[in-house]
């Protein structure tokens, strides 16, 4: 079949795990024989990057030719505007691609099975949704539906309860200007043209149905490769750092960007000496510095990490943790962990606790007691930890595999091929 995958970032023009997946799915798809053409937004990328990494996304970007990084070819579409920064701009302020629309028309004619949408709000907004013919699917991969933030995450402080009123406030507050098509017939109007929206987590399922989305949902869990094309933490793209920290001392692993929402401010304090065990960070994010002056001799940071390091760097940790302070939808640490038998320790927010409770690979933590406790349990018995990481590692097998994943999201299209056309009342098989 012929996929189309459109998103605003892609690796390496990305900075958190909706490109990675794409690029996971992508690669996945092409090795199964089907075409796949990924069309992304490098002037989105490159007003939201700043400094060495926006330069370094130039240096490394391939606008409109195969991904050989891995072995399979799957072509894709940098998107570039002579506009540059103010072609995001318009589309996150009308709602529509704008300056991109011809270019996004011209790709999509050529012809595609199915038109998959992952993070669009800068690559074309509502108004992409409206554009090709085919099978239209749309993973929630954040809350950019319901919540103009995409975070749910009130004034970045407290989880939100729910749109109303305050969310213009909550806008400002994030320094974003405000999108008036939000309360116009937009976006219901556009959600018309997707066959069927995909939760990677019961818990995303049931909060959009709660904020209002009332489109067919169904549940299709993420999933790890065995042989990654691409890591999880790539929230910048830069050289590499030194090799792994010498020692032989346990270590516990915080992967991800430094950003506040990731509550990793909440973890180093938790990690002051009082304990054999040391913290050790991969990624990079805007709160490095802060968070370095908050960590003492037991917290090291690593610096951007990918590939068989980072692969090597969670086989080898007592436990990786989650900290997040957001509803996380279904992070793809969590599944890398539970694939190299490593117990994860992860917040009471978002989808990430059913990961857990569906493995027996961890604990959930709600209080900084809690969280204590579960280090101390796992770095003083080895027998429970070796013991969870078997269990995690036997759920990945059976659930979040890249073949588990293709056989139910082939199985969702092919049970697609003849229902009417979203937005129509008539049948129209559109697989080739």
């Amino acid at each position: 079949m012929r996929f189309c995958m459109i998103t605003t970032f892609y690796p390496p023009h990305s900075f958190g795990g909706d490109g990675v997946y794409v690029r996971w799915l992508a690669h996945e798809l092409a090795q199964r024989g089907h075409h796949v053409e990924v069309v992304h937004c490098i002037d989105a990328y490159r007003s939201m990057a700043r400094g060495e990494a926006a330069g370094l996304a130039v240096e490394f970007g391939a606008a409109n030719q195969p991904d050989h990084t891995s072995k399979s070819d799957v072509i894709v579409h940098g998107l570039r505007s002579r506009f540059g920064p103010l072609s995001p701009l318009a589309t996150h302020q009308t709602g529509k691609p704008v300056f991109k629309a011809a270019r996004l028309q011209e790709i999509l004619r050529a012809g595609f099975d199915v038109i998959h949408y992952h993070n669009i709000s800068l690559v074309g907004g509502p108004g992409v949704l409206t554009l090709g013919q085919g099978i239209k699917l749309y993973t929630l991969h954040e809350y950019w539906l319901v919540c103009p933030t995409h975070l749910l995450f009130r004034y970045g402080r407290a989880t939100c309860p729910g749109a109303d009123w305050r969310c213009l406030f909550c806008t400002l507050i994030y320094r974003r200007p405000p999108q008036w098509w939000r309360y116009t017939g937009l976006l219901r109007d556009a959600a018309r043209h997707v066959d069927v929206f995909i939760a990677p987590s019961k818990f995303c399922l049931d909060k959009h149905r709660e904020m209002g989305l009332s489109r067919p949902m169904v549940h299709l869990p993420n999933f790890a490769p065995e042989q990654p094309a691409s890591s999880v933490t790539e929230p910048f793209i830069g050289p590499m750092p030194p090799g792994r920290p010498a020692g032989d001392e346990p270590y516990f692993l915080y992967v991800g960007r430094l950003e506040k929402i990731k509550g990793l401010q909440t973890l180093i304090p938790v990690f002051d000496g009082s304990n054999p065990a040391s913290l050790w960070v991969a990624g990079a994010g805007s709160c490095e510095p802060d968070l370095r002056r908050l960590a003492g001799g037991s917290v090291r940071f690593l610096g951007y990490q990918s590939g068989p390091r980072l692969r090597s760097l969670i086989r080898d940790a007592v436990a990786l943790i989650v900290p997040s302070l957001v509803w996380e939808i279904a992070p793809l640490v969590i599944l890398e962990a539970f694939r190299e038998k490593t117990p994860v320790i992860v917040r009471h927010q978002g989808g990430m606790p059913e990961m857990v409770e569906a493995s027996g690979g961890g604990f959930v933590y709600r209080t900084e007691g809690e969280l204590t406790t579960a280090i101390r349990q796992l770095l003083t018995d080895r027998r429970l930890r070796d013991d969870m990481g078997q269990r995690g590692h036997a759920a990945f097998q059976s659930n979040w595999t890249a073949d588990v994943h293709l056989d139910r999201y082939l199985k969702l299209i092919h049970g697609m091929m003849n229902r009417p056309a979203a937005g129509t009342d008539r049948p129209e098989k559109r697989l080739r």
